[in-house]
């Protein structure tokens, strides 16, 4: 940081100015702004995105990045709207531009509503920046998040975390602390918004935040947040390995086809497991699919057996051994004679 800077930094509370050196820190180590960058700032008026939006502003001449304001009204609890007027109120006092959008429907029977409601609201955003040309979306996630959220994939029997940018996603906090987001609001007075359903322990994220973290933290006598986020930290650094990795093979490997694709056989039973699970995963999105590591399981299967086998994945694709590959189709084989 340039010595302007750093003297700005300096004549704010200790609190403040903790957090913006944690967020210039990370912005940097990450490249997640360009100077001259429109970012689109997601605010839900907790906690979390209030101390993004501010962290934000206050570095906006350091950074050289524009500011614009997002809002989502998933309209899932009575009243929610009252958290749109007060992040139009923030927008307002920062000079920002505000931009509401709200949520059609509601989720069907059985779906998850914590799943239904960040599709929702990653989607508007999307739309937004596309139609402001936002070169970034800023969220609020912090290190706390980046914590929980190695544990959940953990008992879920995988691997992974938040990654500080992807694409247009950006996430300035995931290195501060959620007790020095409280802590910044304090200091200047501020005072979020409190969504209810984040004290709901029926969702797995908020358990883990109120229940299992302090339970651990209380058996072993030790802070895990701050290890747990490391680990995530270690997690993004190879995965991201992995996937230069991968498509280093994935010329060799993936043809597209009418209905989807296909992968020669011979190179995914060949190739480092966890790169062909990779490989496997990252056709069946192509096929515009999610992927799971059951789908992969069963596409490698096929691959080290003899022509002729065939598979329905759990995604609902259609997979079958042929002579040289394993094709992967939104349609039946018979149905493609």
């Amino acid at each position: 940081m340039g010595r302007e800077g750093r003297g700005d930094l300096m004549r704010r509370p200790p609190s403040v100015a903790r957090v913006l050196e944690r967020v210039t820190r990370t912005a940097r180590d990450h490249e997640l702004f360009g100077p001259g960058d429109r970012v689109l700032v997601s605010v839900s008026g907790g906690p979390d995105s209030v101390c993004l939006l501010y962290s934000l502003w206050h570095l906006r001449r350091l950074f050289r990045i524009e500011l614009e304001v997002f809002h989502f009204d998933h309209r899932l609890r009575p009243g929610s709207a009252k958290d749109g007027d007060y992040v139009r109120r923030l927008a307002d006092r920062l000079g920002l531009a505000f931009h509401l959008r709200a949520a059609e429907g509601a989720p069907g029977k059985g779906d998850s509503v914590e799943s239904w409601a960040r599709g929702r609201r990653n989607v508007a955003a999307l739309d937004l920046a596309e139609e402001l040309e936002a070169a970034r979306i800023a969220t609020g996630h912090t290190q706390d998040d980046q914590a929980e959220t190695v544990l959940a994939w953990a008992l879920m029997g995988d691997l992974r975390a938040i990654a500080p940018r992807v694409d247009r996603w950006v996430r300035p906090l995931i290195q501060v602390p959620r007790s020095e987001v409280d802590d910044f609001c304090g200091a200047l007075r501020l005072r979020p918004r409190i969504d209810p359903t984040n004290r709901d322990p029926r969702i797995l994220r908020n358990a883990l935040r109120l229940k299992a973290i302090p339970a651990i933290e209380r058996a072993t006598r030790r802070s895990v947040r701050e290890p747990l986020a490391r680990t995530g930290e270690l997690i993004n650094e190879q995965q991201g390995e992995l996937t230069h990795q991968m498509y280093e093979l994935w010329p060799s490997v993936f043809e597209e086809t009418e209905d989807g694709a296909r992968l020669r056989a011979e190179s995914l039973v060949s190739a480092p497991r966890v790169i062909a699970l990779r490989l496997v995963r990252q056709a069946i999105f192509r096929c515009g699919h999610p992927s799971t590591h059951a789908d992969a399981e069963a596409v490698l299967d096929l691959a080290r057996g003899r022509p002729g086998r065939k598979r329905d994945l759990p995604s609902g694709l259609k997979a079958r051994r042929e002579r040289e590959y394993v094709s992967v189709s939104r349609t039946s084989p018979e149905s493609r004679v």
